[in-house]
């Protein structure tokens, strides 16, 4: 099993990392709708890489209302068009992503900045979009859920209600696989963007079912990228885009 999150669409990478796994993984957030260290992507391709950046500043501060603003204001007028020239960027970067992962056995499950629906679509047969799912790989039991945290509104988001319901669909498992990482300030914090992202529901998961390991992505420069929560190992699969190297489980 090898176990990558965070691409945001650097596909070559993952091309050659899929080559040398029997089993992918995929923790989510597949495309890069803003590179934080840049202000690349997808967003900066619509609406210019000076509002990204003064966006990526405020947030950065914890000025998220007037972050919205800036955003409110450079979209003003044309949001149906903004809009849907992200959705047909955000569609090419999983035809490559598809391309990537192309004759590999995966199973890929969204985070905060995915469009699930997209995903699905777009990925090749040879990898599964998996939510709220149980598979046997290598001999583990391995739970899949998907989504982030409520933020911004994302299509990829989910309510903690949601992410509740579906972590209580899995049940026990050996392995738990999510996008977002549980609500331990070690794990969810990130130093660099000054923001926690973690979920309480996902905690309070791993405190009662008690699996073996539980893989997560989402926070690019965490804290700890393991650390132990009752008796499961927490680790972070790391930032796929930043460093191109996946995490081998076994």
């Amino acid at each position: 099993m090898l176990l990558v999150s965070d691409v945001h669409g650097a596909a070559d990478a993952l091309a050659r990392v899929a080559e040398t796994a029997d089993t992918l993984i995929v923790l989510g957030d597949l495309v890069n709708l803003i590179d934080y260290r840049t202000g690349e992507g997808i967003v900066s391709d619509v609406v210019g890489k000076d509002v990204v950046m003064q966006i990526s500043e405020l947030r950065a501060r914890r000025r998220r209302r007037e972050a919205t603003a800036v955003w409110s204001s450079a979209t003003a007028g044309r949001e149906d068009d903004v809009e849907a020239a992200i959705g047909t960027l955000m569609e090419a970067q999983y035809v490559s992503i598809a391309k990537a992962i192309e004759g590999t056995t995966a199973f890929v499950i969204h985070g905060n900045a995915d469009r699930p629906e997209m995903l699905e679509r777009l990925l090749p047969p040879s990898a599964r979009y998996v939510d709220a799912e149980v598979h046997d790989i290598d001999g583990w039991r391995v739970g899949f859920v998907g989504g982030g945290i409520p933020r911004i509104g994302t299509p990829g988001e989910v309510s903690s209600e949601e992410m509740r319901r579906k972590l209580d669909a899995i049940g026990p498992v050996d392995i738990l696989c999510t996008h977002v990482a549980p609500d331990i300030r070690t794990l969810a914090s990130d130093v660099i963007g000054h923001t926690r992202k973690g979920s309480p529901e996902i905690l309070d998961y791993l405190l009662e079912h008690r699996p073996a390991f539980h893989y997560f992505g989402d926070i690019h420069q965490p804290i700890a990228t393991t650390w132990k929560v009752g008796a499961t190992t927490c680790v972070n699969a790391g930032y796929f885009r930043a460093t191109g190297r996946g995490l081998f489980h076994g």
